[in-house]
Parts: C-alpha cells; sequence; structure tokens
C-alpha cells in the first residue's frame, strides 16, 4: 500500500519545529526546576532533574533532526521517512512527558507539554501515512507506555540513591537497577521499530525487553510499597512488562507476528 507523503510531508514539517524547539524548552526549564526542588526540600529529586533533563534535551533535539530528515524524505517519496518519523516520534513522546511529571508535582507549568502533545498527534497521525493493522498498531502503542514507564523507574531509581545513603543494601540495589530499566527502555524502544518494521526478531526482543523491565522495576516497586504502605505506581512497569511477556509467549501471538513478518503491507 502507497504511503500518503503528502500528508507525511506535513507531519514532517510540524514535527521537525517541535523537536527543534525542545532545545530552547529543555535550557528554559533547566535551572528554574532543580532550584524549586531544592525549595521544595527535595534535593534528592533536583538531582534527578540535574542528570536527565539534559539527556532527554539530547533525544529530543536529535528527534528534531530526525524529523527533518523524514521531510527530505517524504519530499522525495521515499519508504524509509515513514520510519524515520516513528524513531523521532517516540524520542519525542519520552523527552516530553517525563518533565511534565516533576512540573506538575511542584505545581508549575510543565512547559514541555508543547512537546509530548504535538508528538502524539504525530505518532497517531503517521498511522494514517501508512496504513498498519490494528492489531500491531495496539501492541506497539502498549510497547510504547512500557518503554516510558521503564524509563521512569530508571529516573526514579537516581532520586531513591541519593535518599537511601546510609542503608547499604537499598543504596546497592538502586545503583544495581539503574540501567536495568533504561536498557529495558532502550529495548522496549527498538521492540517497537522492529515490529513495525515487520522483523521477525522482534517477538524475542520484546520479551527480553520485558523481563529487563521486570527484574529492574520490581525491587523499586517492592521497597516503594513498603515506605508508602500503598500501591507503587513504580509497579505499572514490571506488571505491564510481564503481560507483554505473557503475549508474546502465546503460539497464537507468534503465529500472528510469524505472518506479519513475512508480509509488505497490512
Amino acid at each position: 500500500m502507497q504511503d500518503n507523503f503528502r500528508l507525511g510531508t506535513w507531519l514532517a514539517a510540524i514535527g521537525a519545529i517541535v523537536g527543534l524547539s525542545a532545545l530552547y524548552v529543555f535550557a528554559q526549564v533547566y535551572n528554574p526546576m532543580i532550584h524549586t526542588m531544592v525549595n521544595l526540600n527535595r534535593a534528592h529529586e533536583s538531582m534527578s532533574v540535574h542528570y536527565v533533563f539534559p539527556i532527554l534535551g539530547y533525544l529530543a533535539t536529535t528527534g528534531g533532526v530526525l524529523w527533518m530528515l523524514a521531510f527530505y524524505g517524504f519530499v522525495t517519496k521515499e519508504k524509509w521517512a515513514w520510519m524515520l518519523g516513528i524513531i523521532a516520534c517516540t524520542l519525542h513522546l519520552l523527552a516530553g512527558f517525563f518533565p511534565m511529571v516533576p512540573a506538575m508535582d511542584a505545581k508549575v507549568f510543565p512547559l514541555t507539554a508543547v512537546i509530548f502533545v504535538p508528538s502524539l498527534i504525530l505518532w497517531i497521525g503517521l498511522f494514517f501515512v501508512r496504513k498498519m493493522d490494528w492489531r500491531i498498531a495496539v501492541l506497539a502503542f502498549v510497547g510504547g507506555l512500557t518503554y516510558v514507564l521503564s524509563f521512569m523507574n530508571g529516573v526514579a531509581v537516581i532520586a531513591k540513591y541519593h535518599n537511601s545513603v546510609g542503608q547499604d543494601f537499598v543504596n546497592g540495589l538502586y545503583v544495581m537497577t539503574q540501567q536495568v530499566n533504561w536498557w529495558g527502555s532502550a529495548a522496549w524502544a527498538v521492540f517497537i521499530f522492529a515490529l513495525l518494521s515487520h522483523r521477525k526478531w522482534a517477538r524475542i526482543l520484546g520479551i527480553g525487553a520485558g523481563l529487563m523491565a521486570v527484574l529492574g522495576g520490581t525491587p523499586l516497586a517492592v521497597v516503594n510499597a513498603f515506605e508508602v504502605q500503598r500501591f507503587s505506581l513504580f509497579a505499572l512497569s514490571p506488571m505491564l512488562s510481564i503481560i507483554l511477556v505473557i503475549i508474546l509467549l502465546l503460539p497464537t501471538t507468534r503465529q500472528f507476528l510469524d505472518a506479519w513478518s513475512q508480509s509488505k503491507s497490512s
């Protein structure tokens, strides 16, 4: 099925503007958010901002460049332009969403919503550029949720680490699981790209991504549940991951994805 290159061109132009503006958005919010967290006596959370916001800014700016390349690809009617748009949107959704969480928690305007909201619309719009089996689209969307949640668990561990100095085992546990959460998040992102590209190995990668997210997120969720004496929101990533792992292990899912990997269009 032919891509809608005209629609793709318009989406890519908007995405490029959003992505390139991210450089200035993150420069605007970086130091004020650190100061806000310190003033709220949450210095350990300011450390997460200190380390993570620049990483997200780099990813968002990279997404802007990818959108520019996608714009060129759509104009010249290249099939690879669509996947570049998907990758750019995936980066922007993460970069735009996480900074909104500490901002809203501190009751300040979440400025990175100007990145997240347009990117969510663009991500949906790309599925009108290239028609896709709705089951694949849903699986990619749920994988995207897990990708964001796994990343956020990795961020939370940074703050927890700085707030648990003196608790040797717990502090060491945070150190050992921080990158595991981020590796799981990265694996979920690649799973999305591989799935939408009809790659047969996407299913195995998804299983591995889920296991990484479970291993990285479960200790954080358990410790936090004991701390707050209620259900921990950090449990969402490992819970959603294990559900996806079970789905990907089902024989019917394997047959469906094998057939999908052999097809060139929905």
